[in-house]
């Protein structure tokens, strides 16, 4: 009997005891568990306001580009197309590709001959329509005389006349023939209209040029390669805000860490569809004077719409409130003279403010926040966009981020592809 009340407080001592021994040996994972309990039941059962419930987006301050991106060749400022107005075998070739020529330069030499055997063949119908008016001539001067002598009656006077003035314009008729003959004769022989590079061959020794219709083309000259020019598709949508004299940036693929610059110099007024969109080509000039530029190469063009530097700015998703139903409730919302149009929710260390403003310049991502005063907004301003649970319009009215942009100071970059 005394065993047995010796043993049974031993055991429940026992059994008290080893549940702390398992926490005290688990002492860590014990009290991250204790950690993650506490700390959701915090956040369950917290006291909420009435902000907590708003949906925001940030307002910053920085550097906001808009812009228009476009693709466009690189050509020469001004191109010569060379062609020949006479047929024949090509008997000579005095330049090749690259080369430098002056104007009235020697390029190409046409066979004569045939050329040749037309100048001697209408030389000597000139001269046997010489003789012709010659004679003419002396035969109405003797029927004139015996006219006047009475010895012939007037018809044959005015027959002589009519022969001499028939052989003269048969003698002009051969001049001119003549004359062209020549002429063809020197077109044989091609030479430079001005000075350039030959940036374009497409004839070769003994090949037969045949002018029949047309004049083909045999030299492309590049009058100055030290000035060039892009011609970019602008679409109709972004062709409004493009003017002459705006700065240009642009990159090619043969130097993709280089950017060059540019004006915009032109904008034609004559318009073409691709693919059911309206586009207008805009001409860029820009200096090559150290070469690197090579007819042909693609250029993948930033204009440089409009830029403005340290304005306050928010993203665009911010601007497309419809209207302030159940997120708000201010006599000036109820009256109706406070709309997303004209005023901006601002949630400012847990209060809300009613900020007038306008917008002004639109990128792609990002709209500037025009005020009355800067001081009307801060730093860490947010602006309100909805409450949860509370449905809001996709959008109110007005066009946003149509252009391409670029956001500088904490903005981001955004606008169309660039291909």
């Amino acid at each position: 009997m005394k065993k047995i009340k010796q043993t049974r407080p031993n055991r429940f001592l026992e059994f008290i005891k080893r549940p702390f021994r398992f926490i005290w040996r688990n002492k860590w994972k014990t009290f991250l568990l204790l950690v993650i309990i506490g700390g959701a039941f915090y956040f369950t059962h917290r006291p909420r306001t009435n902000n907590d419930n708003f949906i925001t987006t940030p307002i910053t301050r920085g550097n906001l580009k808009q812009v228009v991106t476009a693709t466009g060749e690189i050509r020469p400022l001004n191109t010569i197309k060379v062609g020949s107005q006479v047929s024949g075998i090509i008997e000579e070739i005095y330049v090749d590709f690259n080369d430098k020529v002056k104007k009235d330069q020697v390029l190409l030499r046409i066979d004569p001959s045939v050329l040749q055997a037309t100048v001697n063949e209408s030389k000597a119908a000139l001269d046997s329509a010489i003789v012709t008016r010659n004679f003419d001539r002396a035969e109405m001067g003797r029927s004139q005389t015996l006219f006047k002598q009475g010895f012939i009656a007037r018809s044959e006077m005015e027959q002589a006349e009519t022969r001499f003035k028939t052989s003269e314009e048969s003698v002009r008729r051969a001049q001119s023939q003549y004359d062209r003959a020549v002429t063809n004769l020197n077109f044989a022989t091609i030479t430079s209209p001005v000075d350039g590079t030959v940036i374009s061959r497409r004839v070769d020794r003994g090949q037969t040029v045949a002018a029949s219709f047309q004049a083909p083309d045999l030299f492309e000259i590049a009058e100055d390669l030290s000035q060039m020019r892009i011609e970019t598709s602008v679409s109709e949508a972004d062709i409004g805000v493009i003017k002459e004299g705006q700065n240009v940036t642009f990159t090619v693929d043969a130097y993709p860490s280089q950017v060059f610059d540019g004006i915009v110099r032109q904008i034609r007024l004559s318009p073409s569809t691709v693919s059911n969109v309206v586009i207008y080509t805009t001409i860029i000039d820009v200096d090559n004077s150290d070469l690197r530029l090579m007819p042909g190469m693609t250029a993948f063009v930033t204009i440089a719409v409009a830029e403005k530097e340290d304005v306050w700015k928010a993203l665009n998703s911010a601007f497309l409130v419809r209207n302030f139903n159940g997120v708000y409730d201010d006599p000036c919302i109820k009256s109706g003279d406070c709309t997303p149009r004209n005023t901006l929710l601002i949630e400012r260390g847990g209060n809300v403010v009613l900020v007038p403003y306008k917008r002004g310049l639109v990128t792609a991502t990002e709209t500037e926040i025009v005020v009355e005063n800067q001081d009307m907004l801060k730093e860490g301003d947010k602006i309100i966009t909805g409450k949860v649970g509370v449905a809001r319009g996709n959008a109110t009215g007005g066009q946003i981020g149509q252009r391409g942009g670029m956001g500088g100071g904490g903005g981001g970059m955004g606008g169309g592809g660039r291909r």
